[in-house]
């Protein structure tokens, strides 16, 4: 078969893979970092896992199928239910509070869109077992300290914070039932993107009266921590307000305070949350999303059987890869040297000195043919080597070699028996 990939799915050439492991490589790095250890789990699941989760509607968006056991399954489209079941299965071993990261790829039978494949690769933070604050701050940190890793300031990236209890207090305050509750978050979350007499009239159709509209409207008009500590105040909800504080009040003393913002609109579509949610967005025309993640203390009692406070985010590689290649960060050379015979009688002695460099980790290309010292040093160029050692009779003669910097044009002899430590240093 010849032409494309399915639509939604990606060819990794060597310069899209550079790029990937690059991105997984720092994911992994800052992770560990935090003492976060790394899991992994099938990427074929029960069908099961996911609709316990999400409810059957989430089926039309899954790759499923019926195996030859005659068991309903998925690829898996995310991460946090093999967590689930996995933190659910030795729940009493593990010591709390559980810090587990991975690296899934993940799959969705989705429309493809910019920024948004039918699969992809991910990072899953999830800190389980504590319910203080600290840990939300943690969990935002951690996924600060990755885009800052990757050259991003406060000038590029914002990270936009929220909480399903202040969200709570707040509309109750204004007289919402908890049947008009579910509505309103989708009004809020959408807020940003929906013309106003559309939600209006989507609000009012699910019940609500116009009072309570507008009282969706003004909340999700809260920027800012002061203001949302105003506005529970006057509702008598003042101590809604503390989780999200201390975690602002921490992200302060790590020295990432400039990257936070509250912003009541970030609601978090998925209905498990249940505190502190947040979103990384790309700051520019259009803003972009990172990465997104919170509190869902519910979920692994749900999902798992053991009831234990949870949070996490997940980010993806798409939304990250384009900005990285926006920004047109250089990949470093793969190649440390090329080496070049002049003659037939040259071959012998390069082959021993590339295997003695590539023992010493070093990586090494040489002309799998002969041919003219010019032709070599073009490959070399277009290798990207930043140096070419060069071999030939002479040299052999006065048991040295040429070592010559591409970038620079400069050229320098150097002795066959300190060569290898020279080029190692």
């Amino acid at each position: 078969m010849h032409g494309q990939a399915l639509p939604g799915f990606r060819d990794f050439y060597p310069d899209d893979l550079a790029l990937r492991n690059h991105i997984t490589t720092v994911w992994r790095r800052v992770a560990t970092r935090y003492a976060f250890e790394e899991y992994d789990g099938p990427p074929l699941e029960p069908l099961e896992l996911y609709t316990q989760k999400s409810g059957e509607e989430i089926v039309d968006q899954l790759y499923r199928f019926t195996d030859k056991g005659d068991r309903a399954v998925a690829l898996r489209p995310e991460m946090t239910p093999t967590l689930a079941r996995m933190v659910g299965a030795r729940a009493q071993a593990l010591k709390k509070p559980i810090r587990w990261f991975a690296i899934p790829q993940l799959f969705r039978y989705e429309r493809p869109q910019r920024g948004r494949l039918r699969e992809h690769f991910q990072l899953n933070m999830d800190l389980i077992g504590e319910a203080g604050p600290l840990a939300d701050a943690e969990l935002m940190a951690a996924a600060l300290d990755i885009v800052r890793e990757f050259g991003f300031g406060p000038e590029h990236v914002r990270l936009r914070l929220s909480d399903r209890r202040v969200l709570r207090a707040l509309l109750e305050g204004h007289g919402l039932t908890e049947s008009e509750l579910a509505p309103a978050y989708a009004a809020i979350d959408k807020s940003e993107r929906d013309p106003r007499p559309a939600a209006r009239e989507r609000l009012a159709r699910a019940g609500l009266a116009d009072k309570a509209i507008d009282a969706v409207f003004e909340v999700a008009g809260l920027k800012g921590l002061d203001p949302v500590r105003e506005a529970l105040a006057r509702v008598a909800q003042e101590e809604a307000a503390e989780p999200l504080t201390e975690a602002l009040r921490a992200l302060d003393a790590m020295g990432l305070g400039a990257f936070a913002e509250v912003d009541l609109t970030i609601v978090r579509g998925l209905a498990y949350y249940t505190g502190i949610v947040f979103e990384l967005f790309a700051l520019g025309p259009s803003l972009r999303a990172i990465c997104g993640g919170g509190r869902y203390d519910g979920l692994l009692k749900a999902l798992g059987g053991v009831d234990m406070p949870a949070l996490g985010f997940g980010m993806g590689d798409v939304v990250l890869g384009e900005l990285l290649r926006e920004r047109e960060t250089r990949k470093p050379p793969t190649l440390d040297l090329f080496l070049v015979a002049v003659g037939g009688d040259d071959v012998g002695p390069v082959l021993g000195l590339a295997h003695e460099l590539r023992g010493r980790g070093l990586s090494v290309e040489y002309g799998l043919r002969p041919s003219a010292v010019r032709k070599q040093l073009e490959l070399a160029a277009a290798r990207g080597a930043p140096r070419a050692v060069i071999l030939g009779p002479d040299e052999r003669t006065a048991s040295a070699a040429l070592v010559r910097d591409l970038s620079a044009g400069t050229e320098e002899r150097i002795p066959l028996a300190t060569l290898a430590q020279h080029l190692v240093r």
